[in-house]
């Protein structure tokens, strides 16, 4: 906790992406914005995103235009740090909602890019685990560059910063690719072991909380947040499967030495890296009591009210 009273305040927010993450705070910071005097949201896109005839993204857009965010078009990943520096100058805070899709370089670029301009208030794509217990050196290489990112944010004065740790993204613990929870074959997987535990939280809830912690009185400053819809063991998830499906779930283990050599065999694998980061089982996981969320007693969702929300019905019948 840092002691010192900031005076900075964030009235002109500038978000950068609308994916995933990004939608959800978009959402619930033009909602809190509202109700206070002053306050404005931006959206730093792709003008290619903008003209996208997706159907999923103009619906986005039409989403973001009628909740009366102004639209910036710009390139995280194309558009050097002296531009994007010019952009954020124009706000008292940017917030990074770009993921990793934009690659192992932008981070520390949108960072050096943010304290360039000046901007008084600067939340970083750090929406995951805890960087700083899991240490250098290991599998995830993206984890070291967000070490790298919070040591240049401390090494000055100017700019205040707030980090977000949400642990997992909840419903990334029931994607078909990470492997770990297989329903068609009704089989838990286990990273590490059966009681190694991972933090979860649903895009939806960060989106809630991080709007929260953004208009937060007297503001947040230099600080990890965390967060957490639930921690859990990966036993525990296979426990909650049966009672919501009503049926047995296999258990199995992917030990930290099995995971590792699948890594070694394909080692750009994005998934192989975080099966194997997150089997170590340091960093990922935290109690969810004296969380952000639990201090202010803000409901979030949990891993059996995820699978009774989004799996239950689908899955009951199998």
């Amino acid at each position: 906790m840092n002691d010192t009273v900031s005076n900075v305040k964030s009235r002109n927010i500038l978000v950068l992406g609308a994916g995933e993450l990004g939608m959800p705070v978009l959402r619930n910071l033009a909602r809190h914005a509202k109700n206070i005097d002053g306050a404005r949201i931006s959206v730093l896109l792709r003008e290619s995103a903008v003209e996208s005839g997706d159907p999923s993204k103009q619906r986005d857009i039409a989403e973001i235009r009628e909740a009366g965010i102004e639209i910036v078009l710009g390139d995280l990943v194309n558009d050097t740090i002296d531009e994007l520096a010019s952009l954020f100058s124009g706000y008292d805070t940017v917030i990074g909602c770009a993921g990793y899709a934009a690659g192992i370089n932008t981070p520390m670029k949108l960072a050096k890019a943010a304290l360039q301009s000046g901007v008084p208030r600067y939340f970083p794509w750090q929406f995951g685990v805890d960087f700083e217990a899991i240490g250098r050196g290991g599998p995830q290489d993206i984890f070291d560059a967000q070490l790298d990112v919070r040591e240049l944010l401390r090494s000055q004065d100017k700019t205040e910063w707030v980090i977000i740790s949400t642990g997992m993204f909840m419903s990334y613990l029931f994607e078909p690719d990470f492997g770990v929870v297989d329903l068609e074959n009704s089989e838990v997987h286990a990273l590490g072991s059966l009681d190694t535990a991972v933090t979860l939280t649903t895009p939806d809830d960060i989106g809630v909380l991080t709007a929260e912690i953004v208009f937060f009185e007297p503001t947040i400053r230099n600080e990890i947040v965390f967060l957490a819809g639930d921690t859990v063991s990966y036993g525990e998830v296979a426990d909650k499967l049966e009672v919501a499906l009503g049926r047995a779930f296999k258990r199995s283990v992917w030990t930290v030495p099995f995971l590792m050599e699948e890594l070694a065999n394909d080692p750009k694998n994005m998934m192989r890296k975080y099966r194997a980061a997150f089997a170590i089982g340091r960093g990922v996981s935290w109690p969810k009591a004296g969380t952000f969320n639990d201090r202010q007693g803000l409901p979030v969702t949990d891993v059996a009210a995820l699978i009774d929300a989004d799996l239950r019905g689908p899955q009951k019948e199998k």
